[in-house]
């Protein structure tokens, strides 16, 4: 891999990793035009880094604060010792669905799951069910009202994101939503529940690469992460700002727009 191609593919995870739009599914594109092919499952993870980093630097304070309070929580040996100890315990337990499918479906998840006919399907089916959580969503609801079924609930959503396409802050936003969460609440909490999951598959996935050596391609790997470090922090700030006035039916649109041009385009064989 070429660096100019690190630096084009860090730009797109950085700039979709956080919105609704899957930023599997454009790397999955991006690369096929660029490359011709998949840069494959580890590649993706990996880049993920840099995005898990701008999260962590965009909500350190409230990083903090949660670890402050699960801290006390331990102490006291109550998880809702406090509302942000709560939210902290909520984080875990949400992340344990994706890590669990993550091991099982391994495999399938690295290989035949990353054809073309299932990220564009994916794309178009996710953006669907998009727009009926914002419909339906009534939005009433804030975090510090979480209760452990919405936990484990939005944390099977966020399992979903497993298939290409799917989008990991699309499901966790639609899961949110159908709970009659805030449009905004839903945003931090999809954003926070991101940092364990793209973590733990980076560092897991980095550990692939490793072992299969990448050779002169760790500049272009660390390039990649250092952009979609700088377009992930770009991303979050305009998220954050959209959904305090804006739904997201503007990206569901998008979603489905763009899954039906890939399916065209897959049958045409026009990518693959």
């Amino acid at each position: 891999m070429h660096l100019w191609e690190a630096i084009v593919l860090g730009v797109v995870q950085g700039l979709t990793e956080f919105l609704p739009i899957s930023s599997t599914a454009h790397l999955r594109i991006a690369s096929a035009l660029l490359e011709g092919g998949d840069v494959g499952a580890a590649f993706s993870a990996v880049i993920q880094l840099g995005t898990t980093a701008a999260v962590i630097i965009f909500f350190g304070k409230d990083i903090a604060q949660l670890t402050k309070a699960s801290w006390a929580a331990l102490k006291q040996k109550n998880p809702y010792h406090s509302t942000n100890s709560q939210t902290a315990w909520f984080v875990a337990l949400g992340t344990l669905p994706i890590c669990f499918f993550g091991l099982v479906l391994k495999r399938f998840i690295e290989n035949e799951a990353r054809s073309m006919w299932v990220v564009a399907s994916a794309l178009l089916l996710f953006g669907v069910v998009l727009l009926l959580a914002e419909k339906r969503g009534r939005q009433q609801r804030a975090l510090s009202e979480m209760k452990l079924k919405d936990a484990l609930l939005i944390g099977f959503w966020q399992a979903l994101a497993l298939v290409p396409g799917a989008s990991r802050s699309g499901t966790t936003l639609t899961g949110a939503l159908f709970s009659n969460f805030k449009r905004e609440e839903a945003a931090r909490y999809s954003f926070l529940l991101s940092i364990p999951a793209t973590g733990l598959a980076g560092f897991f996935e980095l550990r692939t690469l490793i072992q299969q050596g990448v050779g002169q391609e760790w500049g272009a790997l660390c390039a990649g992460v250092v952009v979609s470090f700088l377009s992930g922090i770009a991303a979050i700030w305009f998220l954050m700002r959209l959904v305090r006035r804006h739904s997201l039916n503007g990206f569901a649109y998008y979603r489905i727009a763009l899954g039906a041009l890939l399916l065209w385009a897959t049958s045409a064989h026009l990518i693959g």
